[in-house]
């Protein structure tokens, strides 16, 4: 039923990358710029900078598609590290804990981490995937 969308998995891969990329370097400048908004207390001013590095770099290299695996594969584990650290003692579930995002954004970086970057990326350019 759904042959026609599965012919176009890898460039929906692609998009997918794109989209959590984009929405994550948010996150990265939210830290450092306070841009959208103002960053959520709970971090010291060096784990701040550090994260806000971290999630602005990753993100943006997620996004273009460019050293994907690494990249995705650094931010899954800041996004694990973070749930169990600030949300677990909360509550472990996440609808409780208000982690359910540092959940997903974990998931589906391990998951292009393991995929790759789909055809339309600098990796798939540069054939570095």
């Amino acid at each position: 039923m759904f042959s026609w969308l599965e012919r176009w998995s890898p460039e929906i891969l692609s998009l997918t990358r794109i989209a959590f990329g984009i929405t994550f370097v948010e996150h990265g400048t939210q830290k450092l710029f306070s841009f959208p908004l103002e960053p959520v207390g709970g971090l010291g001013p060096g784990m701040l900078l550090f994260v806000g590095l971290l999630e602005t770099i990753c993100g943006g290299l997620v996004a273009l598609g460019l050293f994907t695996r690494i990249a995705a594969f650094l931010l899954s584990g800041e996004m694990a590290i973070g749930y169990w650290l600030l949300h677990v003692p909360r509550s472990f579930y996440p609808i409780l804990n208000g982690g359910e995002i540092m959940v997903l954004y974990s998931f589906a970086f391990l998951y292009f981490a393991a995929k790759g970057p789909g055809p339309w990326s600098l990796d798939a350019k540069l054939k570095t995937a």
